[in-house]
């Protein structure tokens, strides 16, 4: 019975990400963004999902959820897949973050309504008291990159937009990125 359980919060959380990505779907399109869409089985690493987007032109992203030690703010960090992030350089921003460690999956379902592994720039649609803050490679934006990939609310699929809708996207939902050079 503990299986059947788990089955089913499976499937209502497969179900809930469908619902989720639909809702982004649309708010993007009423923005006129397109996109481009890969769909693959789910995925929880980079080291997973890249072999899904071999075919890919653009920077595929790798996203943490982190919260500072007083738990006082969630940052949403988002690099290119290739970069080497670490916390303590972090520390430096002009926000004066302090002491990161990564966010518990609770306080992700709560604010961004994605589980692990489904955390993107693209699930703060759904940050509506806009607390996230998102730290964002200046790379995803300034790299001459003809698309930027992140899960839409869900680890079985990549969806690509132009870096300049990327931004928009963001601004729309009140999340203005602090941008941050990473190597």
């Amino acid at each position: 019975t503990v299986l059947l359980a788990l089955v089913e919060v499976v499937r209502q959380q497969a179900g809930m990400s469908e619902d989720l990505r639909a809702e982004l779907q649309d708010f993007l399109r009423k923005l006129d963004i397109q996109t481009s869409c890969v769909e693959h089985p789910p995925v929880f690493t980079v080291e997973e999902m890249m072999p899904h987007l071999q075919d890919v032109s653009g920077a595929v992203t790798k996203n943490l959820f982190l919260k500072d030690k007083k738990k006082k703010g969630l940052w949403l960090v988002s690099a290119r897949h290739d970069r080497q992030v670490r916390l303590a350089p972090l520390t430096s921003l002009s926000v004066r973050l302090g002491n990161l460690r990564f966010a518990d999956e609770a306080a992700m379902m709560e604010k961004l309504k994605v589980g692990q592994g489904c955390a993107s720039a693209l699930a703060l649609l759904f940050d509506s008291d806009r607390s996230v803050r998102l730290v964002l490679d200046r790379d995803l934006l300034d790299g001459g990159h003809q698309l930027v990939y992140f899960h839409p609310m869900t680890n079985s699929a990549t969806m690509g937009l132009r870096p300049q809708d990327l931004l928009r996207f963001l601004r729309e939902t009140g999340h203005e990125p602090v941008l941050e050079s990473f190597d």
